[in-house]
């Protein structure tokens, strides 16, 4: 589906329609469970659900275009996992293995195919481990698809610092795919590229962009 055609289905969800509020759900969703799964692990359906209650809840208010929708929806969806996390952290519980990432996709390939930032679950698994500034950048902008302006609008960052850390972060996915290449030998090791899409960050990480 198009950006036209995507920006369309935002303004008739906006005014009721429920077929044009699952075009968007279908676009969104994947990206934020993806968002999600970096900061809570396997708790990302529990918090994306969280956050399209909110979403269909005050959807008729919102105000912008479909990037600036998609960044309201990962502002939402952040909010729902620092605050699982606090509550977890009040009660804290036994977590499940990172394996566990693997069934969290979303349910129909064409879901799946909007995910052209992330090209392996072990992608996920290697920004999971970044430093939290760099691995919520990385995601904002290559998963979610926003630009450096609304994602740092949902950080509450400069566009440049996002840029840096962003940049900082693919360097450092870039370093761990080398390494792990070069302990590829008998080939079983998955070498394909991480990450694609533009960062905007520069040169220099154009091995996983």
């Amino acid at each position: 589906m198009d950006e036209d055609e995507l920006g369309r289905a935002l303004r008739a969800a906006q005014d009721g329609d429920e077929e044009s509020f699952r075009m968007l759900y279908r676009d969104v969703q994947p990206r934020l469970i993806r968002f999600a799964g970096a900061i809570v692990g396997a708790d990302a359906e529990d918090v994306t659900s969280e956050a399209w209650l909110q979403i269909a809840r005050d959807l008729p208010a919102f105000r912008g275009d479909l990037d600036g929708f998609r960044g309201w929806t990962a502002t939402i969806t952040r909010h729902r996992a620092l605050d699982h996390l606090r509550r977890k952290s009040r009660r804290p519980g036994s977590d499940l293995p990172v394996e566990e990432l693997v069934a969290m996709a979303a349910d129909a390939d064409t879901e799946l195919d909007a995910l052209d930032g992330i090209a392996t679950e072990r992608a996920l698994r290697l920004i999971a481990d970044l430093p939290r500034d760099q691995a919520e950048a990385v995601l904002l902008r290559v998963v979610v698809g926003l630009d450096a302006k609304t994602a740092g609008t949902v950080l509450g960052k400069r566009a440049g610092a996002v840029r840096t850390a962003a940049y900082r972060g693919l360097r450092r996915l870039a370093e761990r795919l080398q390494a792990s290449r070069a302990d590829a030998a008998d080939g079983t090791v998955d070498t394909r590229p991480l990450v694609r899409g533009d960062t905007s960050g520069g040169s220099g990480a154009e091995g996983v962009i």
